[in-house]
């Protein structure tokens, strides 16, 4: 039972370590839209023109959030960056197509988000 355990503990520990080498540091800007509406973009002008009020409703909420660059590459938000996302969308004036600044480690289909800010167009 012992030996069991032990390998059990050693295999989680090297998936653990894989995980974490493929795991790249990355910052990305693009718009913030909600999964359900950017599964249904074609482009990254879905994004662009979303709304506020729309990516808070309750069942775009659940779905989690992503950032699409201006490229049309899509990043998925780890739970952590979907809270920040979410709170984001709360307290921001921007009606529509919120551009925002991820940064994190990405490892091939999420970005675990240590910071997100939103970018504001500064007007002359």
């Amino acid at each position: 039972m012992t030996r069991k355990l032990f390998v059990i503990m050693l295999s989680l520990a090297f998936a653990a370590v894989l995980y974490a080498q493929n795991s790249k540091p990355l910052t990305v800007t693009g718009f913030l839209i909600d999964n359900a509406c950017e599964d249904s973009a074609k482009d990254a002008s879905r994004a662009k023109g979303h709304s506020t009020s729309c990516a808070l409703m309750d069942n775009c909420a659940k779905s989690g959030f992503s950032v699409v660059t201006e490229d049309n590459k899509r990043y998925k938000l780890s739970e952590k960056g979907e809270g920040m996302a979410s709170e984001l969308l709360k307290n921001t004036k921007t009606t529509k197509g919120v551009k925002v600044t991820a940064e994190g480690n990405y490892n091939g289909s999420e970005l675990d988000v240590t910071k997100l800010t939103e970018v504001t167009e500064k007007s002359n």
